[in-house]
């Protein structure tokens, strides 16, 4: 891997423009359902994945590919939902499609994690600081994530 690879990607968003451009960086974060976490009395959520790099990814036209590890923290959460997740089944793969922000009474809101196959995690919060970052170096794979509309995709995930 060159230099510009190895550069680890840090994030953060407070508002929905900064959280689209963490949300397109880890579209397609392979996450497991006990690699997720509510501490309410800290009012923070949190998770760790194996985020694609779409940074590096994005120009290339076959393997190798690039993940790497990373992790999401949201603020000042008052309350977390889940649906289609069984707590009870912590190594239950997930997918990560998208990241939003829904305002209600601002700056208050939610954020929404929603991934492949209708699971979500719903974040009501006070307002929106979500950070993200790269916990370590990347490491190469030969799957590209597949999309409905990707016919030329490999649909496998590493």
């Amino acid at each position: 891997m060159d230099a510009e690879t190895s550069k680890p990607l840090k994030l953060a968003a407070f508002d929905a423009d900064d959280l689209a451009v963490v949300s397109a960086a880890v579209q397609d974060m392979i996450v497991k359902v006990g690699d997720m976490t509510y501490l309410p009395r800290d009012k923070r959520f949190a998770l760790v994945g194996n985020r694609f790099a779409w940074e590096i990814n994005a120009e290339r036209k076959r393997p190798p590919y690039q993940r790497r590890r990373s992790g999401l923290q949201v603020t000042r959460v008052i309350k977390a939902e889940r649906a289609g997740l069984r707590s009870d089944r912590p190594d239950d793969v997930l997918d990560l499609l998208s990241i939003t922000f829904e305002p209600s009474d601002a700056p208050e809101g939610s954020v929404l994690f929603a991934f492949a196959g209708g699971a979500s995690v719903r974040l009501h919060v006070e307002c929106l600081e979500l950070a993200m970052a790269d916990l370590g170096g990347a490491w190469t794979t030969q799957s590209l994530p597949r999309h409905p509309d990707d016919a030329e995709a490999d649909d496998s995930k590493t």
